[in-house]
């Protein structure tokens, strides 16, 4: 039998059975708990409101610096316009001012006791329960630090949740990383098996979804906010220390415990076989699982909520880490991570955003990809001859020939066989003797 704490109503018992001289075992029996808790309560003697508090009346190490404490407790609070001191949020705080500015040698729990005790407490604010309209919302938010075994051994996973507001529908993505490529890798996944995209993402105040700032008063990583402009949604980032905000993928993690519990005694050859395992076990999940929205099964409600969201794109965004705008040179380059890329001629003089994939960089304009370089490469300049080819377009017209022999150079240069400075010159004489 595992122990527990005990109600005031079995304490009572306990007391009640003592007395009409029942056994501690024949009590333990009646109640359901171990022999060993009635005889730690008969130990103790006393029901819970007859027992002495041997801290009630025992002055506290804070109270000489009571004065100290009024005043840092009315600074904390005189923004509020009150005529009383209330208990200040951050305790803490104050503790430490006592410690760094009059020598206080108590612990935080000595003052924290103190200060509840001297004063109310603050005003709680109730928060607003929303139920979203179908397609409007997703809530995301991440598992860290699942342990996962596989056949080479153990591995630490995260668990990227995604969660339809109305239909409560759930997209669970494997991880390795959690950095801002994995975060739109896995929004991708997650949006690919929810079958479209909501109006909004409701988000944590995480690194990879903010730049500064939290809440509403914050502002969207330049990365993220990319992202979800190519996808068309809207980045609904929560208020600081208000996790219920998010409530509807904060207890699906925690109702999803089942299915990290079930890990423990499972073993996979790779994580795209744990990826299948999980979607099965979720499809299974959503067949049986109510949604309140509804009153039907989540799968029902699922593929009711599908027809609100906006479709898939024929192509999902490649994960990106690094996003920048840059103005195209009217040598139609742009510069970028120490390297110079070809832009298409179109675009000089304007300004394009540039994005870092995982092995290339791609060139986006007003929503479309205009051209795509590999990334990181040894070569510090990176020109691609169609960037410079076509007709006359948004008022550009294409850059003039490199020349005759410029072009014949280039010409050479790529034939598969390698040619040394002499080559060059005695098939450029031969080329001009031809033209004679």
């Amino acid at each position: 039998m595992s122990a527990r704490r005990l109600g005031r109503d079995e304490i009572m018992s306990i007391k009640v059975l003592h007395e009409r001289r029942r056994s501690n075992r024949g009590i333990a029996r009646d109640l359901g708990i171990t022999e060993g808790a009635v005889r730690y309560q008969r130990r103790r003697g006393f029901p819970p409101e007859e027992r002495p508090d041997g801290r009630r009346d025992k002055p506290s190490l804070a109270s000489p610096l009571s004065a100290q404490i009024d005043a840092l407790v009315r600074h904390a609070e005189e923004n509020r316009n009150r005529e009383e001191p209330v208990r200040p949020a951050n305790i803490l705080l104050v503790w430490e001012e006592l410690k760094a500015s009059h020598g206080y040698a108590g612990s935080y729990q000595s003052v924290r006791r103190f200060i509840r005790k001297r004063y109310p407490a603050p005003p709680r604010r109730p928060y607003r329960r929303v139920e979203m309209p179908p397609g409007t919302q997703a809530q995301v938010d991440w598992k860290e630090t699942v342990r996962v075994r596989f056949h080479d051994g153990l591995r630490t996973l995260n668990a990227f949740v995604m969660v339809l507001a109305w239909s409560r529908a759930v997209a669970l993505v494997w991880s390795e990383r959690r950095d801002q490529s994995s975060w739109h890798a896995c929004h991708n996944a997650a949006f690919r098996r929810l079958g479209g995209i909501p109006a909004t993402a409701r988000i944590d105040n995480l690194k990879t979804g903010m730049g500064w700032g939290a809440g509403i008063h914050g502002e969207v990583n330049r990365s993220y906010a990319a992202y979800a402009r190519a996808l068309e949604f809207v980045v609904d980032p929560c208020p600081v220390r208000h996790p219920e905000a998010k409530g509807k993928v904060e207890s699906r993690i925690g109702h999803l415990e089942w299915l990290f519990q079930s890990l423990s005694r499972m073993s996979f050859g790779s994580l795209e076989e744990l990826q299948a395992w999980t979607d099965a076990e979720l499809a299974t999940w959503a067949s049986r699982a109510g949604c309140p929205a509804t009153g039907t099964t989540v799968a029902e409600a699922h593929l009711l909520e599908r027809s609100a969201l906006r479709p898939l794109p024929a192509s999902l965004p490649e994960p990106f880490d690094v996003v920048a705008e840059r103005k195209v040179s009217w040598d139609c380059t742009i510069r970028f991570e120490g390297r110079i890329y070809s832009v298409p001629f179109h675009l000089a003089g304007r300004t394009v955003e540039v994005r870092g994939c995982a092995g290339t960089v791609e060139v986006w304009h007003d929503g479309a990809l205009a051209v795509r370089h590999p990334r990181g490469t040894p070569e510090r300049i990176l020109i691609d001859p169609a960037c410079y080819e076509g007709e006359a377009r948004d008022g550009r017209l294409p850059p003039l020939s490199p020349g005759r022999l410029a072009q014949r150079i280039l010409d050479l240069a790529a034939q598969p066989v390698q040619m040394r400075a002499t080559d060059y010159y005695a098939a450029l004489v031969a080329g001009r003797k031809e033209v004679a």
